[in-house]
């Protein structure tokens, strides 16, 4: 998350923010509602299969990760409204997306007040107090990072501020250290890109996309590690019900619900490019690490996790693959 914030082009972002923040925030709430209703009744079984069950899927698959995506449109010169569209939203939605999974979590395993006001007051708390320490953490490295000379101070600014922030609001605070690493990052990433030469060097980015590497390699060696032959043979019914079930909430949210935001926007986002954000919300290692995070002691965490596995798998053999045709229709 912080290295995505700390290289993403703010101006670009800042004019499609209110359409980011619709889709990271209401389209989250709309994507795990709906994915949950229609995972509960899919499932049919309320002993088995209660609806906190469906709650904490829905959570969980309610958070974006089209990196693959991002990488396709801008290997094909797509407009940059439209990768910042998906970026922006990504960045964003993520934050939101764990902030939910741990009220939800919280409410499922009774360590949470499960009252609809609470839960409502929990995220804006949690959700706020990361955002404000992540800005302060955020306000501390960018003054450091004009002190101090560059190379591997600069890095060891960096780094701190991308670990402290979310320890610190995790930690220390209570807070969302998910919210806390996003938005020191874009603090960091305003301060230098108004430099006018680079006070962060191509070293600093370079370092921080090899740590994204390996938390996301990281993420799906463990996924390997629990896969195992009876979620397929005896679990597929359900994580056809989750593919299906996110590609309607999906829809529901890019395809009805962002349309009714147009007529506030300064720039409506047209219609191809509602398309490409429709079938481009994939899922990826925030929905995986989000799944590996659930208590053994919930009866039903290996059912969850088969059907965040099985959405997955579905977003790269079957989403990905066909975002290409898609992509040039929308920008041809």
């Amino acid at each position: 998350v912080f290295d995505a914030a700390f290289h993403i082009r703010l101006r670009t972002l800042g004019q499609n923010l209110p359409a980011i923040l619709f889709l990271a925030l209401v389209g989250v709430g709309i994507t795990g509602l709906v994915s949950a209703a229609l995972i509960y009744l899919g499932i049919g079984h309320p002993e088995a299969f209660p609806w906190e069950a469906a709650l904490i899927t829905g959570a969980l698959l309610a958070a974006t990760d089209p990196v693959a995506v991002i990488d396709q449109l801008k290997a094909m010169g797509a407009p940059a409204r439209l990768t910042i569209l998906l970026e922006g939203e990504s960045l964003f939605n993520d934050a939101s997306a764990i902030v939910v999974f741990g009220i939800v979590l919280g409410y499922a395993t009774r360590t949470a007040d499960p009252g609809p006001a609470a839960a409502l007051v929990g995220f804006a708390a949690v959700f706020f107090g990361g955002a404000a320490t992540g800005v302060a953490v955020g306000l501390v490295g960018a003054a450091a990072l004009r002190l101090f000379a560059g190379g591997v101070s600069h890095a060891l600014i960096v780094l701190t501020a991308a670990y402290g922030s979310f320890l610190l609001a995790e930690g220390a605070l209570g807070v969302s250290g998910v919210m806390a690493a996003l938005l020191a990052g874009l603090v960091l990433a305003r301060t230098v890109q108004r430099e006018d030469a680079p006070i962060v060097g191509t070293e600093i980015s370079f370092l921080l996309g090899v740590l994204a590497f390996a938390a996301n390699g990281s993420v799906f060696l463990l996924v390997g590690m629990t896969l195992s032959p009876a979620m397929f043979t005896e679990r597929w019914q359900a994580m056809l019900i989750a593919v299906g079930a996110v590609l309607v909430a999906r829809a529901l949210v890019v395809l009805a619900a962002l349309p009714a935001l147009n007529p506030l926007l300064s720039s409506p986002v047209p219609g191809p490019y509602r398309q490409v954000l429709a079938w481009g919300g994939l899922r990826g290692a925030v929905t995986l690490a989000l799944a590996l995070s659930l208590p053994t002691s919930l009866e039903y965490a290996w059912v969850v996790q088969a059907m965040a596995y099985g959405v997955v798998l579905f977003t790269l053999f079957v989403q990905a693959p066909l975002m290409p045709g898609l992509i040039r229709r929308a920008v041809g």
